[in-house]
């Protein structure tokens, strides 16, 4: 049985995540990395959209190691199509899962903004 919006907003849900959750979750299907530390994600509904990632990237955060572009353009989806990065790349993060930071498919979607056509060259 679907959950309609209501549903969504009695657990505490903002109205944006509520309408978000209630139309339905989008999983990336691809992702590319853009020199100025965003990412372009396709989605398999279609859209492709803009993930700023330069406000997590900060010293002392987990993802802080990303600040070199080389390690930033490492990024892939996952089995469960979150985007990911392995903090070592000569280390196998199915096996040593501290190696490997993500973002969730649904925050990727939540936070990020619609691509221009111009951002797919």
């Amino acid at each position: 049985m679907p959950k309609d919006i209501s549903y969504y907003l009695s657990k505490g849900f903002d109205e944006r995540c509520a309408q978000y959750f209630t139309s339905g979750r989008r999983t990336p299907q691809s992702v590319r990395p853009q020199k100025n530390f965003t990412l372009l994600l396709r989605f398999y509904n279609g859209e492709t959209r803009v993930f700023d990632m330069k406000p997590l990237i900060k010293p002392g955060t987990v993802f802080s190691f990303l600040s070199s572009y080389e390690a930033f353009s490492r990024v892939y989806l996952d089995s469960a199509h979150a985007v990911c990065w392995d903090k070592d790349p000569n280390v196998n993060s199915d096996v040593v899962w501290e190696n490997k930071v993500d973002i969730c498919p649904d925050t990727c979607y939540l936070d990020s903004l619609p691509a221009k056509e111009s951002s797919y060259v």
